[in-house]
């Protein structure tokens, strides 16, 4: 475009040539005003007849109006537009464009001759004549009979009828639209075509009686359609005063909906169920959804007038004993209330064109106005009254909410499953409550507890005190603290006939009972103390079998019997310093209060997240009280009893096993099949139900089951280190009280028969014992500890019986006819340690059976007796040869072959030439 602006002249001559003129006048041109991005933001705004009018004015403006992207954002905004149909139907086009042009290239293509003939003509004046003729004709047509530029369209263009004359197909326009890229303003053209004229009467009514559509439908079916068809409508109308023409339209509908809704709800009051109430709610439905026939029939049910025949909720506290709460009359409730609901899920089915969105809601209006009304007194009244009952309360009602849900017979159609519906009635029902009860059910069980492992605890101090305060009440408190060394220190200094036969904390005379053929009864603790026999199973010792031997009906006459009963009290005790039954009863109430709170797992969601946290806090809780209160006290107490233990102070050493350590052991085995019950019940209460998940090496209640494990553990070790201890005291104790000095020393054949007796070739009465004792220990622990621990253990007691048995062969005096005695001592000990399977401990008592042959040397071989003193590997680099000289020192014959040893060992036998 360019406009002319003739320049002005000044002093013009007139009647100048044209030529001049022209030469005078200068061109300015001129560009378009607005660039196109903001001339395509203002077609968005103009109403579809300037549109039309806009795109004549030249070929770009043509373009631009016509641009589909324009009519699909329209058909969009009405939600008429598929863009996955759109797709489909594009690519089908593709596919056809692709096939038609592969079977044009099958039959040999087009003609090239024929194209260049085409091409040569310049002018056909048939052709010409022709378009020339459809364009005056339809400049001939007037300008009236044309809609804005969509005169080529037609709703029907088979049909010749008007819209008037068959108003039927005026209600399908939305869904006959098409979704084809290429022709979306064909398609609104249909839309606009059909609905425009009643949308724009519509704006311009004064009155709700004007409005055309009202004339051309008379029905209220057909008025709700066309009514909803135009507001649907009405989301595409983006010119000026869309607003005004949007709220009338909302008026017009709200007058209709009011007058139907008049007509429902006559029909509700004379329970006009297949006639009005059908009828009118399906006219609401096809207005606006019908959420006002929804409301009114929640609204005006007499379900919620008749409350009280429902159930009174204090029932479950007035029909149950005192502390407590019954649900069976919330069971009752919430049958009752079922039969009903599932009673008007027939009527709504007939009523309502979509029944299932209209039960679910009335559904939730019984939650809110009954089932909470019954619910949320109740709990309140139970968390006033007990604590107890109020946590079953909460699970038992939660639970019968969720099989009130799940038994209702809901109509077809439904978008969740039934699950899903009972999962938000029961969250939305117990949402109030959800905090306060998962923090009363971890404060319960915290509680209870605290407080069993806490009875507990006071009532062994309160039987040590007594067992202390029976034994000791005959003495003063100067005499307590005299050490039990010097009461028996007293005690043998009196005549003989004032001493009993044999000490027993009973304060009898009798002697201490023989142990049983079988000898598996334990050795008495204490001083002619009997202890109860190792049971079969590991050690399940409660207080019940501990209280279950009361004291003796006298007390001690003496200090000393004193003292020793006490100290075989306090061993045997040892047992009963945790309780597996305790164990089990925290567990059991763990369970119950776990299973309770597990149930809102379900749920799902933030409130399933926190009922799931709260669970593992339980656990958490139980593992913490029993294993660092209830557990690690009693393996402490354990170990300092253990450390009170002097073999040197009891009497009788003739069965295999330490009584104290024995019964750590048991200890042991009761820790052992606590931590298996914390296991079983980690995998079953949480890991199965997948409360806790085993693979997160974060998760509280894995970290907490691996402390509690790890403590274990450690209180086992240091118990069992001092159980070695005491032990290898016992170990020493036996060799030096029962190894005789005739045992490896025997004395010079008899003079009076010439010959000595068969020699005894067989291990030593104190091996074997030593053997046996070691050896029924280590076995006690086999399946109740760990396979490393045990490892731990065994290598540790073979490593300190390898000392003891060095420093015992260190005290004795060996002979060469002795020498047959220890060989056989040290290949017991030798197939013993076989047994452990520890070859690194095997090493050294191989050089231990390897030792003991330079006692067989006779005194003649001194030469080669320090050949072998000196053969550092024939032991295997366990002995130096400093140490088997030692060892060589305790022969019976040294100072008669000490000289040739030490000369051959140490080279005095050289001279110096």
């Amino acid at each position: 475009m360019s406009s002319f602006k003739r320049a002005p002249q000044h002093g013009a001559v007139p009647g100048t040539s044209i030529l001049g003129t022209l030469r005078a006048t200068s061109m300015v041109d001129s560009k378009t005003a607005l660039p196109a991005e903001i001339i395509v933001s203002i077609l968005d705004y103009l109403p579809v007849p300037d549109l039309l009018r806009f795109a004549r004015t030249s070929w770009r403006m043509r373009e631009m109006v016509y641009d589909d992207t324009r009519w699909v954002a329209r058909l969009k905004s009405m939600g008429c537009w598929n863009e996955l149909e759109a797709r489909k139907r594009f690519d089908e086009a593709m596919k056809r464009k692709r096939d038609a042009a592969a079977r044009t290239n099958a039959n040999g293509g087009p003609n090239p001759v024929a194209g260049r003939q085409v091409s040569t003509t310049i002018f056909d004046a048939a052709l010409e004549e022709e378009r020339r003729k459809v364009q005056g004709d339809k400049a001939a047509q007037p300008q009236e009979s044309r809609v804005d530029g969509f005169e080529t369209l037609s709703l029907n263009p088979p049909q010749s009828k008007s819209p008037y004359e068959d108003p039927a197909a005026l209600l399908d326009v939305l869904k006959n639209v098409r979704s084809v890229r290429g022709h979306a303003r064909e398609e609104y053209g249909k839309v606009y075509g059909a609905l425009a004229p009643f949308y724009f009467d519509l704006a311009r009514s004064k009155t709700h009686t004007e409005p055309i559509v009202f004339k051309v439908f008379r029905d209220p079916e057909r008025q709700a359609q066309m009514l909803s068809n135009l507001e649907i409508f009405s989301k595409s109308d983006w010119a000026e005063d869309f607003l005004q023409r949007e709220a009338k339209l909302i008026n017009m509908m709200t007058i209709f909906e009011s007058a139907v809704l008049r007509e429902f709800e006559q029909g509700y009051e004379f329970w006009d169920v297949d006639g009005r109430m059908q009828r009118y709610a399906r006219v609401l439905h096809t207005l606006n959804g019908g959420n006002a026939a929804t409301d009114l029939f929640i609204q005006k049910h007499p379900i919620f007038n008749d409350r009280g025949i429902l159930g009174n909720p204090i029932d479950c506290i007035n029909q149950a004993s005192h502390d407590n709460v019954t649900l069976e009359p919330s069971r009752a409730f919430f049958e009752l209330l079922t039969g009903k609901v599932n009673e008007q899920s027939d009527m709504i089915g007939r009523i309502f064109p979509q029944p299932a969105v209209v039960f679910w809601v009335f559904v939730d209006k019984i939650r809110e106005e009954i089932i909470m009304e019954y619910v949320t007194p109740l709990l309140d009244e139970c968390h006033d009254r007990h604590m107890l009952s109020y946590l079953k309360a909460v699970s038992g009602l939660f639970e019968q909410c969720m099989q009130f849900v799940r038994s209702l017979v809901p109509p077809k159609g439904s978008e969740k499953t039934l699950e899903d519906h009972a999962k938000y009635i029961a969250l939305r029902v117990f949402e109030p409550h959800l905090d306060l009860y998962l923090q009363e059910e971890l404060d319960s069980l915290t509680r209870y507890a605290e407080r069993e492992v806490g009875n507990w605890e006071q009532k062994l101090s309160e039987q040590d005190a007594t067992v202390e305060s029976f034994y000791m009440g005959n003495f003063n408190r100067q005499a307590d603290k005299n050490d039990f060394l010097s009461s028996f220190k007293k005690v043998v200094m009196m005549p003989v006939t004032v001493l009993p036969s044999a000490i027993s904390p009973f304060g009898t005379s009798k002697p201490a009972s023989t142990p049983a053929a079988n000898g598996s009864t334990l050795r008495p603790s204490a001083a002619g103390t009997p202890v109860s026999s190792r049971p079969q199973s590991p050690g399940i010792v409660g207080a019940s079998e501990r209280s279950g031997s009361p004291l003796p009906s006298e007390a001690p006459n003496d200090e000393l019997k004193a003292k020793a009963a006490l100290m075989a009290s306090r061993l045997e005790g040892i047992r009963s310093l945790f309780s597996i039954e305790v164990a089990l009863n925290l567990v059991h109430t763990a369970k119950e209060s776990l299973g309770r709170a597990a149930k809102f797992v379900t749920l799902g969601g933030q409130a399933g997240e926190e009922a799931r946290e709260q669970c593992e806090a339980m656990f958490v809780v139980l593992v913490k009280v029993l294993g660092q209160t209830h557990v690690k006290n009693g393996f402490t107490k354990a170990v300092e009893h253990l450390s009170r233990y002097n073999p040197r102070e009891i009497s009788d050493h003739s069965q295999t096993g330490v009584a104290p350590l024995v019964m750590f052991i048991e200890l042991v085995n009761v820790g052992d099949i606590i931590s298996q019950m914390i296991d079983v019940f980690y995998e079953q209460q949480l890991a199965a139900p997948k409360i806790a998940d085993r693979n997160d090496f974060l998760d509280p209640a894995g970290l907490a089951k691996k402390k509690f494990e790890q403590m274990l553990d450690e209180n086992v070790a240091a118990g069992l280190n001092k159980g070695i201890d005491v032990l290898m005291d016992e170990v020493e104790y036996l060799c030096a009280t029962t190894q005789l000095p005739t045992d490896f020393n025997p004395p010079a054949p008899s003079q009076e028969f010439g010959i000595s007796k068969d020699p005894d070739i067989g291990p030593t009465t104190t091996a074997q014992r030593v053997t046996d004792l070691v050896a029924s220990h280590t076995k006690m622990l086999t399946g109740s500890t760990e396979k490393t621990m045990l490892d731990v253990f065994n290598s540790e007691v073979g490593l300190r019986l390898f000392t003891a048995v060095c420093k015992h062969i260190k005290r004795q005096r060996i002979s060469t006819d002795g020498a047959i005695k220890l060989i056989a001592d040290m290949n017991m000990y030798f197939e013993y340690i076989r047994t452990l399977k520890n070859q690194d401990l095997l090493a050294y008592f191989k050089a231990l059976r390897e030792l003991s042959q330079i006692y067989l040397i006779d005194a003649r071989h001194a030469k080669e007796m320090a050949t072998i003193i000196a053969d550092g590997d024939r032991f295997g680099g366990i002995f130096r040869a400093e140490e088997v000289y030692e060892f060589a020192e305790r022969r019976a014959d040294w100072y008669q072959v000490k000289r040739d040893v030490e000369r051959a060992m140490y080279g005095l036998e050289c001279q110096i030439m």
